[in-house]
């Protein structure tokens, strides 16, 4: 469902997730709260925090849930096998294969990463989590594998949800980019936002966008792209892919961020070619430093390989 409101004078102070909720009276706010927070709903066309004092005459715009969306069955445990790097009474670490949704949403009901927490610890069905994304303290897309941090407990999940948000995890990527005039290092500080047309991409938006910043290496070298070494610095959506595309360096196998011709799957890059490979972070109960390596999938190394050929 879209909805469009423009702030009356009298709701002029109000947050955002209290002024939306006053109009679609059948959303919770706290499921305002997090479709603003994912940039679902803008504010003249930028995004904003669920706590924003909105003023008269703001246009607030975007796609909700409609009501049988939010009457969703509850989700059902599924016995998906996950690749466990480690996992303690607080935290659980895992190497997220590519095609793996990670929480359930339009057209994804079942068969994602929270189906399989659900069955493997039953400690995600208890009170206070969300019921949707228990234990999730950040995402990857479908198509992007590697390592994932999961909260096993409220504390946790509050706790490294700070350490995200404060940017004290460091988090580095495997990409392989299209390209024949990469430089070798660099650095993009580019702000990245909701496409005014395409409500399901993402852009660059100099004047509306958040800030995002993003850190290159190149590793490897070949005749039509790269193998490189990624930082994250923020974790805006789809920051990598978006970045990349407007550097004119897209991701091999990416059919949403490239050039028109290339929008199309590729059968030597079969998914966007990006994958979490180390993760280091303070741990929420002793609080000492952590690090984990996820190894380089089958697919990328396949790909890999035809790239090496078609450089000799």
């Amino acid at each position: 469902m879209h909805i469009k409101i423009e702030i009356p004078p009298d709701q002029a102070g109000l947050r955002l997730d209290q002024a939306v909720v006053a109009s679609q009276s059948q959303l919770s706010r706290s499921r305002v709260a997090g479709l603003i927070s994912q940039g679902m709903i803008l504010v003249n066309n930028g995004c904003k925090r669920p706590g924003y004092k909105v003023k008269p005459r703001d246009l607030v715009e975007g796609d909700v849930p409609s009501s049988d969306q939010l009457s969703r069955k509850p989700l059902l445990p599924e016995f998906i096998p996950l690749d466990i790097l480690y996992e303690d009474d607080y935290i659980l670490m895992i190497d997220k294969p590519a095609g793996l949704v990670v929480h359930p949403g339009a057209g994804n009901d079942s068969g994602t990463l929270v189906n399989s927490l659900i069955a493997h610890h039953p400690v995600f069905c208890e009170q206070g989590w969300d019921k949707e994304r228990p234990g999730i303290v950040h995402r990857l897309d479908k198509d992007t594998s590697g390592l994932m941090v999961i909260a096993k407990t409220l504390k946790s999940l509050e706790f490294l949800q700070k350490e995200f948000k404060q940017r004290r995890v460091e988090k580095h990527y495997l990409a392989l980019a299209r390209g024949e005039n990469i430089p070798d290092a660099g650095v993009i500080e580019r702000p990245i936002g909701r496409h005014p047309h395409h409500r399901m991409r993402m852009a660059v938006l100099d004047e509306i966008g958040r800030y995002a910043k993003t850190q290159f290496r190149v590793i490897k070298r070949f005749n039509s792209g790269c193998l490189m070494d990624v930082r994250l610095y923020t974790g805006r959506t789809h920051q990598i892919r978006v970045h990349f595309y407007d550097q004119g360096m897209p991701l091999f196998g990416d059919c949403v961020y490239q050039e028109r011709r290339f929008r199309k799957k590729d059968p030597m890059a079969p998914r966007q070619m990006l994958h979490s490979r180390t993760l280091s972070f303070r741990h929420p109960y002793s609080g000492l430093r952590l690090h984990f390596e996820a190894a380089m999938p089958e697919d990328f190394k396949t790909t890999l390989l035809h790239l090496s050929g078609a450089s000799q």
